[in-house]
């Protein structure tokens, strides 16, 4: 799919703003970036592929694009936010909670609730993230610390 036609490009128009260069160059970055990256993380791809786009744009475009929905954010590791493309409305991981890897999903049969909830509560929803959290197969398999030792 060429940058022309990706969902964060078809949005930004459906909604009425300008394609100008710097919205693509922070497109592209954001979806070279696997579809999760942290604003310094992003700032750095942007810089890197075009130096005259400022810091200051390089947010106002990241708010823009959480408020339609393109991208949202999450914060990670205690602190730190984290933006996630969100390229058919909907964003799905499972995390391990004993070594933070992170599996993303497309399968989602989430419709039905959507329905439901946009019937019982009168909103209309445009989109969901949905983490699950766990333990992945390596971990399950580690052997806990006896009592009263310690982890390294």
């Amino acid at each position: 799919m060429s940058n022309h036609d990706s969902p964060g490009v078809i949005a930004l128009r459906r909604a009425g703003y300008r394609l100008t260069s710097p919205r693509l160059v922070i497109l592209d970055a954001l979806e070279n970036c696997g579809g999760h990256t942290t604003a310094a993380e992003l700032l750095q791809a942007v810089t890197t592929r075009d130096p005259s786009i400022g810091r200051a744009s390089v947010f106002r475009t990241l708010d823009l694009m959480v408020k339609l929905g393109i991208i949202w954010t999450t914060v990670q590791g205690g602190s730190t936010i984290h933006y996630m493309l969100m390229p058919q409305g909907h964003h799905h991981h499972i995390i391990c909670t004993g070594c933070g890897l992170r599996v993303e999903f497309e399968d989602c049969v989430l419709g039905t609730l959507v329905k439901s909830l946009e019937e019982r509560f009168g909103f209309q929803i445009e989109g969901h993230l949905l983490e699950l959290y766990g333990h992945c197969p390596q971990c399950r398999h580690k052997t806990p610390p006896s009592e009263g030792e310690t982890l390294p």
